[in-house]
């Protein structure tokens, strides 16, 4: 992937991204990075991405600035469909206009689709190869039915990360966050430890899970990639 031949000048592609409200950390050439809160080379690498997707349709749940998108189109996936809601429809801090921004910029082909995830299905979307749903589940009220709707349209290979806590407990269960508990942020509701999420993830109908960097989740934070 290319930057966009309309986005040539260093200083254009700085001018149009001055106005965003960036999240995520999006490399744009040149030196050129979105100025997001979060620190999205740190949080990528962990998720073990396949490093050649060529052939491959890719699914991003939850995609906000799409920097997940965007990266699996680099690494050759034929198809990407970016979908998100909440973080687009504006009912939080977060706007379209970074997706929509770095996707015009980089001249990219990844598509969009604004759907919140309880209304995914293979009728709506249709299935994909690889699902990411990365810094979702924690931010909903239904955390199972919403993973019952993740695996309709995921025929094979899904990359899971979440907030995770009390790692401890070795029984499968959640601590809820009524109110602004976690990050002083009303959206995070659940705590879901290793153990609950990975029998949430064999009730919805995968196989095979296996945990990533578990070095991470004494930190909060839980990586699994999971197979039909």
């Amino acid at each position: 992937m290319t930057r966009s031949s309309d986005f040539q000048d260093p200083e254009l592609v700085k001018k149009e991204i001055a106005g965003v409200n960036w999240y995520h950390q999006i490399d744009l050439g040149d030196g050129i990075v979105t100025p997001g809160v979060d620190d999205t080379a740190n949080r990528m690498a962990p998720l073990e991405l396949p490093a050649d997707l060529r052939g491959k349709s890719v699914l991003d749940i939850g995609a906000w600035d799409g920097v997940f998108s965007f990266e699996a189109e680099r690494r050759g996936a034929s198809r990407v469909l970016a979908t998100d809601s909440y973080c687009w429809n504006g009912e939080g801090w977060g706007t379209k206009e970074g997706f929509d921004t770095a996707r015009r910029i980089l001249g990219s082909h990844v598509e969009d689709f604004e759907i919140d995830v309880m209304d995914l299905s293979p009728e709506r979307v249709g299935t994909f190869d690889v699902v990411l749903f990365v810094g979702v589940l924690y931010h909903l009220r239904h955390p199972l039915l919403a993973l019952e709707r993740v695996a309709s349209v995921s025929a094979d290979l899904l990359v899971f990360d979440s907030h995770t806590a009390m790692a401890e407990e070795r029984r499968p269960v959640m601590l809820f966050y009524p109110g602004t508990e976690l990050n002083d942020d009303p959206t995070n509701w659940w705590g879901p430890n290793p153990p609950v999420v990975e029998a949430m993830l064999r009730d919805v109908g995968f196989r095979q899970i296996d945990r990533k960097h578990p070095e991470l989740i004494p930190q909060g934070r839980l990586i699994l990639h999971a197979r039909r």
